[in-house]
Order: C-alpha cells, then sequence, then structure tokens
C-alpha cells in the first residue's frame, strides 16, 4: 500500500496530489491523481472514481476536467487512475496504433499474449486501487460512484453494472456502450480476449443489461457534434436497452459538443452534483 508523492499542488482549499505505486495488479509502476477537498479533521468522505479514453493517462481529466471546484463545494474526494500499464517491458499495438495497447487497456483483465501479464487494468480498478486509496486518503467506502469519458464510460458503465451494490451512482461522458458492435470495441476485444464473443459480454454495457443486469439509474451525456457518435458511440443502443430493461436512463445530447475536454468539463459539474445527491447520507 505504500505510494510515492509525485506532486501536491492547493486548490480550491484541497489539495490535488499526483502519486505513484508498485502495482501488483500489473507489474507496473501506476501514476494516479486523487483530489481531497477541504474537510474536517477526522471525517471521511465519499469518493467519485473517473475512468479516462483512448489515449489518456491520468494527467488528461486532472488538467483540463475542471473537477475541482465542484469536488470542493461538494466534499467529494476524485480519484482519476490511469489507462493502461505503462514501461519499457509492457507490450503495445504492433502497429503503434492509438487504439490498443499503450494508453488503450479498455478496463478489461486481458487472456491473449502478450498483454494478459500486465492487462489487467480490471483488477487494476476495482480491487488493487480502491485499496491503495483506501489505506492513504480519507476515503468513506461505503460511499462511492464512478464515472468516465469514451473508452472510461464503457469502463465505468460495465464496472457499476457488475458491482451495483458498491457504486451508488454512475455517469458517462460520450461513452462507448456496445463495444461488441464498433471498431474500437471489436479490435480491443478481440486482442485483449480473443476471438470468442461470449466472453465479451461481461466488458459490454449493452449485453450485461440485456443479459439481466440491473442499476439503479444512469446519466449520459453526448456532444451531437461528436465525430464518433455514429460509428463508435451509439448511445441509441444504449438508450434501447435500458428502455427495455426499465432502467433509468437521462440521456442527454448536447447540441454543438464534440469528443473534447471543452465538453467534459462543461458539463463535469452537472455531474459531480448528480453524483453528490446519492452519495448523500
Amino acid at each position: 500500500m505504500t505510494i510515492q508523492t509525485v506532486s501536491t499542488n492547493r486548490s480550491y482549499g484541497g489539495v490535488q496530489g499526483v502519486y505513484r505505486h508498485a502495482s501488483q495488479t500489473t507489474g507496473t509502476d501506476m501514476v494516479f491523481s486523487v483530489y481531497v477537498p477541504p474537510h474536517a479533521e477526522g471525517a471521511k468522505l465519499p469518493v467519485v472514481w473517473y475512468l479516462s479514453g483512448l489515449t489518456c493517462t491520468h494527467a488528461n481529466v486532472t488538467e483540463k476536467g475542471e473537477f475541482r471546484n465542484a469536488c470542493a463545494e461538494l466534499g467529494l474526494i476524485f480519484v482519476a487512475p490511469d489507462t493502461s500499464p505503462r514501461g519499457p517491458d509492457v507490450p503495445g499495438d504492433a502497429n503503434n496504433a492509438y487504439d490498443f495497447g499503450l494508453g488503450a487497456g479498455f478496463y478489461v483483465d486481458a487472456t491473449q499474449e502478450p498483454f494478459a501479464r500486465n492487462y489487467r487494468m480490471w483488477s487494476y480498478v476495482t480491487d488493487e486501487l480502491p485499496k491503495v486509496v483506501a489505506g492513504n486518503f480519507p476515503v468513506d467506502a461505503k460511499r462511492q460512484s464512478i464515472m468516465g469519458h469514451s473508452m472510461g464510460g464503457h469502463g465505468a458503465l460495465t464496472v457499476a453494472l457488475r458491482n451495483p451494490h458498491r457504486y451508488r451512482a454512475a455517469s458517462a461522458f460520450a461513452p462507448i456502450v456496445a463495444p461488441s458492435q464498433v471498431p474500437w470495441g471489436i479490435k480491443a476485444l478481440t486482442g485483449y480476449l480473443g476471438p470468442n464473443k461470449d466472453t465479451w459480454r461481461s466488458h459490454d454495457t449493452v449485453a450485461l443489461i440485456e443479459d439481466g443486469a440491473k442499476y439503479s439509474g444512469f446519466l449520459v451525456d453526448v456532444g451531437e457534434a461528436d465525430n464518433f457518435l455514429k460509428e463508435q458511440l451509439r448511445p441509441e443502443l444504449l438508450e434501447a436497452a435500458c428502455t427495455k430493461a426499465n432502467i433509468p436512463l437521462t440521456l442527454r445530447r448536447q447540441p454543438g459538443y464534440d469528443h473534447s475536454y471543452y465538453f467534459i468539463s462543461t458539463f463535469m459539474s452537472d455531474h459531480l452534483h448528480w453524483h453528490a445527491e446519492r452519495l448523500k447520507g
């Protein structure tokens, strides 16, 4: 549970930190960021987990997400892990593509070589990192929620559906809701999990809902000017699945917004207030 402090900065009365630790799950050093808002001594605070998208590290949301003001107001700890293992011995995509390998762990535990040894991001974000964070920060483990963007939206929604009693709220910006049906997901799931599509279903939001998974409700924002909306994101598939399964879904299509952090930061406060309402008590 030992962590190394990379940096700390005062912000909105709290502390934004970046930390490194040796992960037993991935077999690499992993870097993550944690914002701790101002709080009374001895207080335990609710925590929001944020899973980032393709090509990102912890730094993208930490530097561009504009979450600290709302987190300070609402008393929320905000944790942002990396998106994949990294290091000189970690295999990447043979063609150096952006949508597989380094920066594109897809929040699964790989079973295919040469990725199975290091690419265990599902276990990292659902098991190891929560223990590390709980051991070093004033977290109330009974009050957790999760959110993410794009590939991280896929991760957040699937994590919530498979752990509905751990996460009180789940939301997403521009999530890949049906990776089994879109190019990004088909490439990643084939590469990490193999060609048997039955093994993909537990990492596919729409498939999980079709197979009976339940959740209290989702908040999802997508930008109508997002270049990936029609081919990769397919929010209409989530809408249909939730309607059929009677899972409450607030799906907001935002005119003029794209896939970038300009979009995410615009609606970040909305999401955090939505999470805070469900994390009370």
